[in-house]
């Protein structure tokens, strides 16, 4: 069975657009400055042509990845959800022990902003919001010890 991989639209949209650039800029320029290195003759010490050789690894590797969480993506849309309990694609407001709020949307690994508040629902915050209340303290283990949240708000935006 293949696992499915939840995003919101938003993060389906973003990948979309990332894929499009990787394949129609980004390669076609990698393969052009390999080229470029090719024609300096003697590969064995072209920084250039190993330089370029490795960046398109990494954008091979990248499209793959995206296309394979492209092909088992799971929309969900926060608009479509509702109930009092934290979901995926949710947008969660809590407080730390000294009443300073945060605001998060629970997204999907590939989603990950955090300074535009947005948390993997597998990271230690996310697993620990997932299924829980308004007004339920959460205990998050982290590197740095544990942190304490409670739950102040829950939407679906």
């Amino acid at each position: 069975m293949v696992e499915k991989v939840p995003m919101t639209a938003g993060g389906h949209t973003n990948l979309e657009a990332e894929l499009k650039v990787l394949k129609h800029t980004e390669r076609p320029a990698v393969i052009k400055a390999i080229e470029e290195a090719r024609a300096h003759g003697d590969l064995s010490e072209n920084a250039e042509y190993h330089a370029a050789k490795e960046q398109q690894g990494m954008i091979e590797g990248r499209i793959k990845m995206i296309v394979d969480s492209l092909s088992r993506s799971e929309i969900i849309d926060p608009k479509e959800l509702s109930g009092t309990k934290v979901l995926f694609a949710s947008t969660v407001t809590i407080a730390d022990e000294d009443d300073k709020e945060n605001t998060y949307q629970i997204v999907g690994v590939d989603e990950v902003d955090v300074t535009a508040g947005k948390i993997s629902f597998s990271s230690p915050i996310g697993r620990a919001l997932i299924g829980r209340n308004i007004g339920d303290e959460v205990e998050v283990k982290t590197p740095g010890g544990d942190t304490y949240y409670e739950i102040v708000k829950i939407e679906f935006i």
